[in-house]
């Protein structure tokens, strides 16, 4: 079984289109998106194509998580179109509001935690009791180093944590965590993750190859 993750979309359908050709949903693969898909160029579009991939697989296998850009939108704080050029819906902005309502704010195996932003790891093996919803979804800055299961999240431009402007890639601390915004508005790219349950190895896609993914500090 493959598990591919994404995450930090931000209202851009082009470049989500070229991240999910590098996906493979047949047999019992699965994708897990992990939040903020509004608030780029065409957020309308991006929904549109996160629900009919849920209603083509079903909502088990292509996984939508929360983001902070969704909570501010349910908030009433800024609507899906906020900066965008095109003219907010009303009916599709409710539509998709209530859309937004059902979203988990993580998804865990026996050994991951994929989420938005991050988790309460003070807790420990006690973190899904103990992790407040800003943490799921607003944690910052970025956690690095070692938990007894491994995160992968988005919500901090990897560059950010790389101290690197020129590093979109997805950021492996060589513990415990993995960062997966790759700041599409900057890149023009959406790094996609894939874990092999048969190998128990992360790697990234490309067009011509899975690539293994090293600690940021080995490969830099």
């Amino acid at each position: 079984m493959k598990i591919f993750a994404m995450s930090d979309i931000q209202g851009s359908p082009v470049e989500f289109e070229e991240a999910l050709e590098l996906v493979d949903l047949s047999r019992d693969n699965m994708l897990i998106l992990c939040g903020d898909y509004v608030h780029g160029y065409d957020s309308y579009s991006v929904l549109d194509r996160i629900i009919a991939l849920q209603e083509e697989y079903g909502s088990d296998k292509v996984i939508a998580l929360m983001g902070n850009h969704e909570e501010m939108v349910m908030n009433g704080m800024r609507s899906i179109t906020e900066q965008e050029d095109m003219e907010c819906d009303d009916v599709r902005e409710d539509r998709y509001i209530s859309w937004m309502y059902n979203l988990p704010r993580y998804y865990a195996t026996d050994t991951q935690i994929f989420c938005h932003a991050g988790v309460c790891e003070e807790a420990g093996e006690e973190w899904e009791w103990s992790t407040t919803d800003y943490e799921y979804t607003e944690q910052f800055p970025a956690r690095t180093g070692k938990f007894c299961m491994d995160i992968i999240a988005g919500h901090v431009g990897t560059y950010s944590i790389a101290d690197n402007p020129y590093f979109h890639d997805i950021y492996y601390d060589g513990e415990s965590h993995y960062y997966l915004d790759g700041t599409v508005h900057k890149s023009g790219v959406i790094p996609v993750l894939m874990y092999d349950t048969n190998t128990k190895r992360y790697y990234q896609m490309s067009k011509n190859a899975a690539i293994p993914i090293l600690p940021y500090d080995e490969e830099y």
